[in-house]
């Protein structure tokens, strides 16, 4: 355990140096061709994970429990932030949806932002009402509530992908810190049957399962992308065909510097360099679930477990969609995806597990969150035992 959190740190520095020499490789043409520069996308990626590095160190140094107490800010100051993005002329419409903000020549997303903050006040609120979690209203309705709203303000500029990914990381926090299943299960069941009715009612969602049940069918249609993804797989076989010499990144795989970047590796370092950025992932997020699982309170653990399982399932449904076993859903894979707030976010999500390995001590939670252990205590306590602690 001494050395989980270096193990974390050099999984992550080894992603995203991977994610640049890849990034590079798949859009030099790309760049040179719209921008004039094919190191532009490059430059723009670094420039954000020189950001991403110092917030990382920041997180990590910051005692965890010191965010507790501003969860309810953050995720407040996130659904500003989600509705700001909806404002047209304000946020910044790209293929149909609206989900960026843009400043000084960057753009940010906000429901990144949102993933963070969220999961946050969940461990806030779960660890708070810890002993009250059999209660329908505080042990489920309230964060039931807020995980809906924030997840409503997400579809709607719409990103479908974000916002099943992030209903899934909060029904499992819920899961995890012991809210009856007896509430969750018709949940789920009502949350999957929106999503078919949204699938439904959408011309453009429903070509796509449609695709995804057929790739042969629509592969020269909604599936092309897919399509193409596959076969860069395919013509990577065991060793790929060498690093910068694809023929997929040519124009034939739209967008392959973002969300299907994978088979741009796996067709140039074959099915030996994917296993082996799948086997990078499974030690980084097995590390992550050490620490939740060592951390000694519960607003640690469960802020723990809903870090790590950001990154796993981001990863998951990212090389579910890119090889053809989930419908497509636009989800950049971590660390190696061009993306700039997606890059900054999941740095500073890394940096947050540390500060849970660096400061989850008795000591440092005694400092930190005394208030809290008070608090909690009082609002459990028999009558009895609130005599006798007054006396």
């Amino acid at each position: 355990m001494k050395k989980v959190a270096a193990i974390l740190l050099l999984m992550m520095l080894t992603l995203l140096t991977v994610g640049l020499i890849m990034l590079f490789s798949t859009s030099a043409v790309h760049a040179k061709e719209r921008y004039g520069d094919a190191y532009y996308l490059l430059k723009r990626q670094l420039a954000w994970m020189a950001l991403g590095g110092l917030a990382c160190a920041v997180a990590a140094a910051v005692p965890y429990p010191r965010w507790r107490p501003y969860a309810p800010l953050l995720l407040a100051v996130a659904g500003v932030l989600l509705l700001v993005v909806l404002v047209p002329h304000v946020g910044i419409r790209v293929g149909g949806a609206r989900r960026w903000l843009g400043f000084g020549g960057f753009r940010f997303q906000p429901s990144e932002f949102a993933k963070l903050a969220l999961v946050l006040w969940l461990a806030h609120w779960l660890a708070k009402e810890k002993r009250r979690l059999d209660h329908f209203w505080r042990g489920f309705g309230v964060p039931v509530a807020v995980m809906a709203v924030t997840l409503g303000l997400v579809l709607v500029e719409p990103d479908f992908g974000t916002t099943a990914l992030l209903g899934a990381v909060a029904v499992a926090v819920m899961f995890i810190a012991g809210v009856r299943l007896r509430y969750l299960v018709p949940t789920v069941a009502g949350g999957l049957a929106a999503f078919a009715l949204l699938v439904y009612h959408s011309p453009v969602r429903a070509a796509r399962l449609l695709a995804f049940l057929d790739l042969e069918k629509h592969k020269e249609g909604t599936g092309y992308q897919v399509y193409q993804a596959v076969l860069a797989f395919g013509s990577g076989g065991f060793s790929g065909v060498g690093l910068g010499n694809s023929l997929q990144k040519m124009f034939y795989l739209p967008e392959a510097h973002t969300d299907f970047i994978l088979p741009i590796i796996g067709e140039e370092l074959g099915l030996v360099g994917t296993l082996a950025i799948l086997a990078l992932f499974a030690v980084l997020v097995a590390c992550g679930a050490a620490i939740a699982l060592r951390a000694p309170d519960p607003f640690g653990q469960y802020f723990g477990m809903g870090l790590t399982l950001l990154l796993a399932l981001q990863v998951l449904i990212n090389v579910g969609v890119v090889t053809a076993w989930l419908p497509t859903k636009g989800l950049p894979l971590p660390f190696i995806s061009y993306g700039g707030s997606n890059v900054f976010m999941n740095m500073i999500e890394v940096g947050l597990l540390i500060s849970i390995y660096r400061h989850g001590t008795a000591e440092m939670l005694g400092a930190e969150q005394g208030f809290f252990a008070r608090r909690e205590a009082v609002a459990t306590a028999t009558p009895q035992q609130t005599l006798e602690g007054i006396q």
